[in-house]
Protein backbone atom coordinates (compact mmCIF):
# COMPACT_ATOMS: atom_id res chain seq x y z
CA UNK A 1 0.00 0.00 0.00
CA UNK A 2 1.33 3.43 -0.95
CA UNK A 3 2.29 5.91 1.74
CA UNK A 4 0.02 8.98 1.97
CA UNK A 5 1.87 12.23 1.30
CA UNK A 6 0.02 15.33 2.49
CA UNK A 7 1.06 18.58 0.79
CA UNK A 8 -0.72 21.95 1.08
CA UNK A 9 -0.71 24.42 -1.81
CA UNK A 10 -1.79 28.04 -2.13
CA UNK A 11 -3.15 30.11 -4.99
CA UNK A 12 -2.03 33.63 -4.15
CA UNK A 13 -4.31 35.98 -6.09
CA UNK A 14 -3.35 39.64 -6.45
CA UNK A 15 -5.64 42.66 -6.89
CA UNK A 16 -5.50 42.27 -10.67
CA UNK A 17 -6.78 38.68 -10.45
CA UNK A 18 -3.39 37.18 -11.33
CA UNK A 19 -2.12 33.99 -9.67
CA UNK A 20 1.45 33.47 -8.46
CA UNK A 21 3.08 30.34 -9.89
CA UNK A 22 6.50 29.00 -8.93
CA UNK A 23 8.83 27.05 -11.23
CA UNK A 24 10.52 24.09 -9.56
CA UNK A 25 14.31 24.64 -9.53
CA UNK A 26 16.90 22.33 -11.07
CA UNK A 27 17.84 19.39 -8.87
CA UNK A 28 14.32 18.90 -7.50
CA UNK A 29 11.85 16.30 -8.71
CA UNK A 30 9.78 17.66 -11.62
CA UNK A 31 12.27 20.53 -12.12
CA UNK A 32 11.11 23.16 -14.58
CA UNK A 33 7.39 22.60 -14.00
CA UNK A 34 5.16 25.38 -12.68
CA UNK A 35 3.25 24.82 -9.44
CA UNK A 36 1.28 26.53 -6.74
CA UNK A 37 3.53 27.48 -3.79
CA UNK A 38 3.32 25.29 -0.71
CA UNK A 39 4.86 22.18 0.72
CA UNK A 40 4.72 19.12 2.91
CA UNK A 41 3.06 19.19 6.28
CA UNK A 42 5.28 18.63 9.30
CA UNK A 43 4.08 16.04 11.79
CA UNK A 44 1.11 17.39 13.76
CA UNK A 45 0.82 20.47 11.51
CA UNK A 46 -2.46 21.56 9.93
CA UNK A 47 -2.55 22.42 6.21
CA UNK A 48 -3.16 26.07 7.10
CA UNK A 49 -0.21 26.21 9.52
CA UNK A 50 1.99 24.50 6.93
CA UNK A 51 1.08 27.12 4.32
CA UNK A 52 1.71 30.04 6.67
CA UNK A 53 5.16 28.53 7.37
CA UNK A 54 5.94 27.57 3.76
CA UNK A 55 4.92 30.96 2.34
CA UNK A 56 7.28 32.64 4.82
CA UNK A 57 10.15 30.21 4.07
CA UNK A 58 9.71 30.08 0.27
CA UNK A 59 8.43 33.56 -0.57
CA UNK A 60 9.18 35.84 2.43
CA UNK A 61 5.53 36.80 2.85
CA UNK A 62 3.35 36.73 5.94
CA UNK A 63 -0.26 35.62 6.07
CA UNK A 64 -2.58 34.05 8.62
CA UNK A 65 -4.68 30.90 8.61
CA UNK A 66 -7.82 33.08 8.59
CA UNK A 67 -6.73 34.48 5.18
CA UNK A 68 -6.60 30.99 3.61
CA UNK A 69 -9.85 29.81 2.03
CA UNK A 70 -10.12 26.07 1.20
CA UNK A 71 -10.81 25.76 -2.53
CA UNK A 72 -10.23 22.26 -3.95
CA UNK A 73 -7.97 19.26 -3.57
CA UNK A 74 -6.02 16.81 -5.69
CA UNK A 75 -5.73 13.09 -4.94
CA UNK A 76 -3.25 11.21 -7.09
CA UNK A 77 -1.28 7.98 -7.01
CA UNK A 78 2.36 8.66 -7.76
CA UNK A 79 4.47 5.51 -7.60
CA UNK A 80 5.45 4.72 -4.02
CA UNK A 81 3.17 7.35 -2.48
CA UNK A 82 -0.33 8.75 -2.86
CA UNK A 83 -0.48 12.55 -2.95
CA UNK A 84 -3.30 14.38 -1.22
CA UNK A 85 -3.04 18.13 -1.83
CA UNK A 86 -5.56 20.68 -0.63
CA UNK A 87 -5.42 23.98 -2.52
CA UNK A 88 -6.24 27.16 -0.62
CA UNK A 89 -6.91 30.60 -2.08
CA UNK A 90 -5.25 33.61 -0.44
CA UNK A 91 -5.89 37.23 -1.38
CA UNK A 92 -4.36 38.90 1.68
CA UNK A 93 -0.72 38.81 2.77
CA UNK A 94 2.05 41.15 3.86
CA UNK A 95 5.22 41.61 1.86
CA UNK A 96 6.23 41.14 -1.77
CA UNK A 97 6.82 37.50 -2.82
CA UNK A 98 10.52 36.79 -3.39
CA UNK A 99 12.00 33.46 -4.54
CA UNK A 100 14.02 32.27 -1.54
CA UNK A 101 14.58 28.65 -2.66
CA UNK A 102 15.95 29.04 -6.19
CA UNK A 103 12.54 28.94 -7.85
CA UNK A 104 11.35 31.33 -10.55
CA UNK A 105 8.12 33.23 -9.84
CA UNK A 106 5.54 34.46 -12.32
CA UNK A 107 2.20 36.23 -11.93
CA UNK A 108 -0.17 34.74 -14.50
CA UNK A 109 -3.61 35.63 -15.80
CA UNK A 110 -6.45 33.11 -15.63
CA UNK A 111 -6.08 31.90 -19.23
CA UNK A 112 -2.40 31.02 -18.71
CA UNK A 113 -3.19 28.72 -15.78
CA UNK A 114 -4.18 25.83 -18.03
CA UNK A 115 -1.42 26.32 -20.62
CA UNK A 116 1.58 26.17 -18.27
CA UNK A 117 3.53 22.96 -17.82
CA UNK A 118 2.55 21.78 -14.32
CA UNK A 119 2.89 18.61 -12.27
CA UNK A 120 -0.05 16.23 -12.93
CA UNK A 121 -1.72 16.96 -9.57
CA UNK A 122 -1.81 20.71 -10.30
CA UNK A 123 -3.59 20.40 -13.67
CA UNK A 124 -7.16 19.83 -12.46
CA UNK A 125 -6.67 22.45 -9.72
CA UNK A 126 -5.48 25.02 -12.27
CA UNK A 127 -8.54 24.30 -14.42
CA UNK A 128 -10.90 24.72 -11.46
CA UNK A 129 -9.17 27.93 -10.38
CA UNK A 130 -9.40 29.30 -13.92
CA UNK A 131 -13.19 28.91 -13.72
CA UNK A 132 -13.28 30.75 -10.37
CA UNK A 133 -11.41 33.73 -11.80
Amino acid sequence: MAELLLVAACALIDRDGRVLMARRPEGKPMAGLWEFPGGKLAEGETPEAALVRELKEELAIDTEASCLAPFAFASQASGEFHLLMPLFVCRKWNGVPKPLEGQELKWVRRDALTTMETPPADRPLAAQLRELL
